[in-house]
């Protein structure tokens, strides 16, 4: 098996798909996700387990309680998430991913790989530039992981 999903094609050549396709599911997927907040209130709730309005929005610094209102009921109607509501007080919202907000992290693993590889500096506080397996070394989430490699060359300039 391939251990990535690029390893038979080379930089600087075209892909060619195998079947043909009608529409670009890179514009359709970034129809929704791309749109701004999006990503981070993602994060936020896959990587963070942040379920609550309160904790979205105290986590992600400029993020207005009527975006993050707006944002959650595209992503709700998107089927990305869903809404639990509090047993014991209807003011106790919840909100979690479902299956297909799942199939986001490895996207969300591909933009912590490059940030982490290429924006290093910005993104630990010693500035060295890391591969996601070193962040993460949990087992469960291998499958998610996007290898980005870090050359040796790379680790020593920070």
């Amino acid at each position: 098996m391939a251990s990535s999903p690029f390893e038979y094609w080379t930089k600087g050549t075209p892909m060619t798909p195998s079947v043909p396709i009608a529409g670009c599911p890179i514009s359709a997927s970034f129809g929704v996700l791309g749109r701004k907040w999006t990503i981070l209130i993602l994060r936020d709730m896959s990587m963070l387990n942040v379920q609550r309005f309160s904790d979205l929005l105290r986590g992600i610094p400029g993020l207005t309680p009527r975006m993050l209102s707006a944002r959650l009921k595209e992503l709700e109607s998107e089927g990305i998430i869903k809404k639990i509501e509090g047993s014991d007080s209807p003011n106790a919202v919840r909100w979690s991913l479902t299956e297909k907000g799942w199939d986001a992290l490895p996207i969300l693993m591909s933009f912590f790989a490059f940030g982490s590889k290429w924006y290093a500096g910005r993104v630990f506080s010693d500035g060295r530039p890391r591969e996601v397996r070193e962040v993460y070394p949990q087992k469960n989430l291998r499958k998610s992981y996007v290898n980005l490699t870090v050359e040796p060359s790379q680790r020593e300039r920070s």
